[in-house]
């Protein structure tokens, strides 16, 4: 077997010698052989493959711990698992896009040189459904707030009420400009205490939240779970959150077509919530409204019930929010009410 030095060894994988005295110190790639008197490294020519797999990810930015994954895996498996890493650095590289986007809009953006003045109408409602027991959705609707929670575990109910009761501060509250997301970022902390607090430390308690926030010409988005939100605009329907579910993930990463998840057992399992277990970040987002925009949130009662073509022509037709939440909730239970559902819609437009 044909011996490196680590200096030689180093220059021939592209990896720092102190990098490969980290990586021996946490068994990622251990020498071949160690010099029992100097402590000197020495590794085989055949180490150089794995080698470069290392340098290659890290340059990519994984983890250590998921590069200790790859390469215990056999090839295909290990290039499943790159593909998902960078699926999942895309994702949150959109997110940051967004918000860099929306930042240099603001610090650049003329001021409006409209008068008119916008409003919200809005309405809300929760119904059990066909199948289950009790309802353990919240939904909400008041001036600046409108909420969507779905509660789960043996108090998901009272969780995804103190969810919502934890936001509703935000009705009174100044919102000054340019620091609404902050605002409510800081109002979600609360409101995921206050989920803890039900929960009691079980990690099978929590809640979905999904709520948009009234500035007076914008709505800030905050979203964990997969209750969603959509945005009807010249007839054209946008969900503008993204499910934080396994499923999602799965189709996210390649792994999953949108109609092989509708049949996925795990499509209800979620990957972020607020609840008893570790804290998660929310998504924040803030979406500039214009007259005529038509907002709708709601829970998987709905969105895994009524296909999004259904949802679009629907919410379209309806002349007012409440007669679209009716219709919305009638459809979900004419499909069959597998689970609660719960709609607020909301309507923008130009005050009298």
């Amino acid at each position: 077997m044909e011996l490196l030095t680590i200096g030689a060894f180093s220059k021939a994988c592209r990896l720092s010698p102190k990098a490969l005295r980290l990586y021996d110190e946490l068994e990622l790639l251990r020498p071949a052989r160690v010099d029992p008197d100097t402590g000197y490294r020495y590794y085989a020519v055949e180490q150089l493959e794995r080698a470069r797999l290392v340098a290659w990810l890290r340059r990519l930015g994984m983890p250590l711990a998921s590069i200790r994954q790859v390469c215990a895996l056999p090839p295909a498996a290990a290039a499943r698992e790159i593909r998902a890493h960078w699926a999942r650095v895309e994702r949150e590289t959109a997110v940051r896009r967004d918000l860099a986007a929306f930042l240099v809009d603001h610090l650049t953006a003329e001021p409006r040189k409209d008068t008119a003045m916008l409003e919200l109408r809005s309405c809300a409602h929760s119904d059990i459904g066909r199948v289950r027991p009790a309802n353990q959705d919240t939904a909400y609707a008041g001036t600046r707030l409108l909420a969507v929670a779905d509660g789960c575990g043996p108090a998901g109910a009272p969780a995804s009420s103190a969810a919502v009761e934890a936001l509703k501060c935000l009705e009174s509250e100044e919102l000054p400009a340019g620091s609404v997301l902050n605002l409510l970022e800081d109002a979600v902390q609360g409101a995921s205490q206050a989920v803890q607090d039900v929960a009691g430390g079980s990690e099978d308690i929590g809640t979905t939240l999904t709520a948009l926030l009234w500035t007076g010409s914008r709505l800030a988005l905050v979203h964990i779970g997969d209750s969603r939100a959509y945005l009807l605009r010249d007839g054209g329907l946008f969900l503008i959150t993204h499910d934080h579910t396994v499923v999602q993930s799965m189709i996210d990463e390649g792994r999953l077509t949108p109609e092989e998840a509708t049949a996925h057992p795990q499509r209800a399992l979620l990957l972020k919530a607020l609840g008893g277990g570790a804290p998660a970040a929310p998504d924040l987002k803030l979406h500039d409204a214009l007259p005529g925009d038509r907002y709708l949130l709601c829970s998987d009662g709905l969105s895994g019930v009524v296909p999004d073509d259904r949802i679009a022509r629907l919410l379209s037709a309806a002349p007012a929010p409440d007669t679209a939440v009716r219709t919305l909730i009638a459809e979900a239970n004419t499909a069959g009410g597998p689970d609660n559902v719960s709609c607020v819609v909301a309507d923008v437009v130009e005050a009298a």
